[in-house]
């Protein structure tokens, strides 16, 4: 491929992002440095207790069966103190480029949304590649995806209305529980959430070459990470949709998509091709790419000013999708 130049990241963003690398340049991810990314990402993660503080939320932790030769999967379950009749489902999956984080990091937005919109939370822990390759995060999440389903009375949510949800590796793990239940007839989902998702093993797009070096998740990060995942498999014919869903031949189907991300990162073109097949099959998409947004912008820094752009448009598609 030509010589590419990046997209410019929004100057507000760009400053932020630039005071907190500071003057040291981060790890780049290999197989030597990833205890460490692991141990560093563990570490910034608040336990549920410390993100709730004195809001209305309450936080259990449990174990459930994993699915038929595997350990058993740690959930964390999330929801409003006060139960409602009829309250909507959640179903959450973190990031990490599928090697790296765990539940716990996404704790604060899913409190957030614990608050916002009265949802009954799901926050799977799923195994991580290399040691837990190829489709084995996707089956992991789809076993605890069935456990909600089955147990909606008890956890105290409508079934008609739940949603999947995850960012960066979370949103292609969200994208393959969708592919998942249309295909074996599983849960029936209101809608799904694909934030800064990584779909496309394949590296080929414009944008997946314009930043390396560059942003919050790199082109060799993303690189390195692929291939945990597929080995030598990673790029060739025969990879599975519910390891990279851009592999997905047929996209009909679906529950409706929300997908979310900045116009400076290297997710952007697979995620804008992702949507685009699902309107050329007929489904719901809406797709929102934010000008200079780098990789989790509004995660990272949801008080700038994009970032507070992108919740209040996110929140304005959950009301619409759960009729609130």
């Amino acid at each position: 491929m030509t010589t590419v130049s990046p997209v410019p990241f929004d100057p507000e963003l760009g400053a932020l992002l630039a005071a907190m690398s500071g003057d040291t340049p981060p790890m780049p991810l290999s197989a030597e440095t990833l205890a460490a990314s692991r141990a560093g990402l563990k570490a910034m993660a608040q336990p549920p207790a410390v993100v709730i503080g004195d809001r209305p939320v309450e936080a259990e932790e449990r174990t459930i069966p994993g699915r038929p030769g595997a350990p058993d999967l740690a959930v964390t379950i999330l929801r409003p103190k006060e139960r409602v009749p009829g309250a909507p489902g959640l179903y959450n999956m973190h990031g990490g480029g599928l090697v790296m984080g765990d539940r716990h990091m996404d704790t604060p937005r899913l409190v957030d949304m614990v608050v916002e919109f009265g949802f009954v939370v799901v926050n799977v822990e799923y195994r991580l590649a290399p040691e837990n390759p190829g489709t084995g995060p996707a089956e992991d999440c789809y076993t605890g995806l069935l456990w909600m389903a089955d147990h909606a009375e008890e956890l105290g949510y409508d079934p008609d209305r739940l949603i999947v949800m995850g960012g960066s590796a979370g949103g292609n793990l969200a994208a393959a529980m969708s592919l998942l239940a249309r295909d074996r007839k599983g849960p029936k989902l209101a809608g799904q959430l694909l934030l800064v998702p990584m779909l496309d093993d394949r590296n080929e797009s414009v944008s997946s070459h314009q930043y390396d070096g560059l942003g919050t998740w790199d082109r060799a990060a993303n690189l390195f990470a692929w291939k945990a995942v597929l080995g030598d498999g990673v790029g060739g014919p025969d990879v599975s949709p519910y390891a990279a869903p851009a592999r997905a031949t047929d996209l009909s189907g679906l529950p409706p998509a929300y997908i979310e991300l900045g116009s400076a990162e290297l997710f952007r073109d697979e995620s804008v091709e992702y949507a685009s097949r699902i309107w050329a099959a007929g489904g719901e998409a809406e797709l929102h790419v934010w000008n200079g947004g780098f990789h989790g912008f509004e995660m990272y820094f949801p008080d700038s000013r994009l970032g507070r752009d992108a919740l209040r448009t996110r929140d304005t598609w959950v009301r619409r999708i759960l009729g609130l």
